[in-house]
């Protein structure tokens, strides 16, 4: 039996990550990472490998798609669990190559495979097969495997007008699903478009239109790894005489990958630094930033508020924002663009140019086409919400395929010659990372009570033996508001240490024996509840509290 386990990128968009086992063989299809609704110290989410890690003797090989980070962000992770050789196109195995230098020395296995050669791992054959992507390099999978062929198609789309020879490689493709098909594995991300709209050519178009248009600077706020779109900035730089400067570090990461690999033409000719740009008439310098999202760290989101070390924007330049909104990010769009109007800026979107972005997923008419082209027995949805999902389920029913499941992460799907269907569950969970450490869920919920509620902390001068040496002092963060800061705290501090003197009168009373650190603890102890009491008199939300002893000798 061939068993497919998920263990990312099922019921969401990102994080994508599978496994599939034959006997003692297992091979793993992307390693990717997604991003944080809210940041809470948390940088990257990946998903829970411990799975593989209990099978770490049997994993073969890691195969990579393509370079996009929700596939390939999670490698370094990975590779402190297992080592297993990593086999991707030359584009992703380089960007791979810049990220594991920064979170470890040691060599790894980088194979780069070429289409229509095949790679064997085990009991699996992989031939990487051309796709069309948002991304330089990207493939899907045909994976031969005793129970038949598996093809993971990647991200994909199908251009119809490709801007160079890294084009859907059709033929192949239906030769493949003449010889047979076991199961597709397809992308659902844009199955609510129902048709084609826009290209790779039509946006490279558009940005020459634009830019040409412009009487000033331009800024053009983009996913660094589209290759695509930054060869087309190159080009559009060169027939209007402009020169070039790329602000934020992924674009420069991804610059330097198309340099090394000679995807770009006239990047050294035409590049300047940000110290250089300065000094270029404004009506002659094109900029490619990061930020499209409306990331408040990133270069155009530090432009719009005039807070770039480097540049600044200027009435009657122009901003293009060449990508989609992601969904969830449309406020902090919104919010930058107010910002940049308000300098006079002009900003152009999808909304004002249509064609100056193309997605990089497949539409309903495409992910048709692939299904008529493979003709699988099974086909399971993947790369996706569970509405993506169910809806690129429908599409595959009305393609007659008659065996459709929609599965979870952590769902076992167990594939013979005549059945498929979900034989048990495995660990799939969601790993938080931030400044390179596990965060944990305890840690996660305690920082969400943080931001809710704010703190506050009273810390209590006492002797060793723990009797008062001194009046408390109560700090607070995020709890109260300015104008009445000092008094409450002013207030709680008093509360507190009555509620002490109290408590300490009574001891002395009662004469119980207690040893020194037993009776530091007891006030400790008070002084948190009493503080906590302080604080929910007339208030509906308490903040949390804390209480330290400062010994005095």
């Amino acid at each position: 039996m061939l068993r497919f386990i998920p263990l990312g990128g099922l019921g969401e968009v990102g994080m994508n990550c599978m496994a599939f086992q034959h006997g003692d063989d297992i091979i793993v299809v992307d390693c990717g990472v997604t991003f944080p609704h809210r940041e809470l110290g948390v940088d990257v989410i990946h998903s829970d490998f411990t799975w593989l890690r209990e099978r770490r003797d049997q994993v073969r090989a890691l195969f990579i798609t393509h370079g996009h980070e929700d596939h390939i962000g999670a490698v370094p992770y990975l590779l402190r669990e297992l080592q297993p050789p990593i086999y991707g196109p030359p584009y992703a195995l380089e960007l791979i190559r810049q990220r594991l230098e920064e979170h470890t020395p040691r060599g790894v296995d980088l194979r780069p495979f070429e289409a229509q050669r095949p790679v064997r791992a085990g009991a699996f054959e992989v031939t990487p097969l051309r796709v069309h992507h948002s991304i330089l390099d990207a493939f899907c999978l045909v994976i031969d495997t005793p129970a038949g062929t598996v093809v993971h198609s990647g991200d994909f789309k199908i251009e119809l007008d490709p801007v160079d020879d890294q084009v859907f490689d059709e033929s192949a493709l239906r030769a493949v699903g003449e010889r047979g098909v076991r199961l597709l594995l397809s992308d659902s991300t844009n199955v609510d478009v129902t048709r084609r709209h826009g290209s790779e050519r039509a946006a490279a178009d558009a940005l020459l239109r634009l830019v040409r248009e412009a009487p000033h600077r331009v800024v053009v706020g983009l996913f660094a790894s589209n290759g695509f779109r930054l060869r087309a900035l190159f080009e559009a730089a060169r027939a209007t005489d402009r020169r070039v400067c790329v602000l934020g570090r992924s674009l420069h990461r991804h610059l330097d990958v198309l340099r090394d690999l000679r995807l770009v033409e006239h990047i050294d000719r035409l590049l300047v630094s940000s110290d250089d740009a300065r000094a270029i008439p404004r009506e002659r310098l094109v900029v490619a930033a990061t930020g499209a999202q409306g990331e408040p760290r990133a270069a155009l989101g530090r432009l719009a508020r005039g807070e770039h070390p480097a540049l600044g924007l200027d009435q009657g330049d122009t901003v293009l924002l060449s990508s989609r909104i992601i969904p969830g990010r449309e406020r902090e769009v919104f919010d930058m663009v107010d910002r940049l109007e308000r300098i006079g800026v002009r900003v152009r979107s999808r909304k004002t140019d249509p064609d100056v972005h193309a997605s990089g997923h497949a539409c309903e008419e495409e992910q048709r086409a692939l299904i008529r082209l493979l003709r699988p027995a099974s086909f399971i949805p993947i790369h996706g919400t569970f509405h993506h999902m169910h809806r690129h389920a429908a599409v595959a029913r009305d393609e007659s395929v008659e065996d459709v499941l929609v599965v979870d992460d952590g769902d076992v799907v167990g594939l013979t010659e005549d059945s498929m269907r979900i034989v048990e569950r495995a660990p799939a969970g969601r790993v938080h990372v931030g400044a390179g450490r596990t965060i944990t869920e305890t840690m996660l919920r305690e920082r969400a009570l943080l931001a809710e509620l704010g703190c506050a902390t009273v810390a209590v001068p006492v002797y060793p033996d723990g009797r008062l040496a001194g009046r408390p002092r109560v700090t607070a963060r995020g709890a109260l508001q300015e104008e009445r800061a000092e008094a409450t705290l002013a207030e709680a501090g008093a509360f507190v240490y009555a509620e002490l003197k109290r408590a300490e009168r009574m001891a002395r009373r009662d004469d119980a024996e207690t040893s020194d650190a037993a009776a530091v603890a007891t006030v400790v102890d008070r002084a948190r509840r009493s503080l906590r009491r302080f604080f929910g008199r007339g208030r509906t939300r308490t903040p949390l509290v804390a209480a330290v002893a400062v010994e005095v000798e």
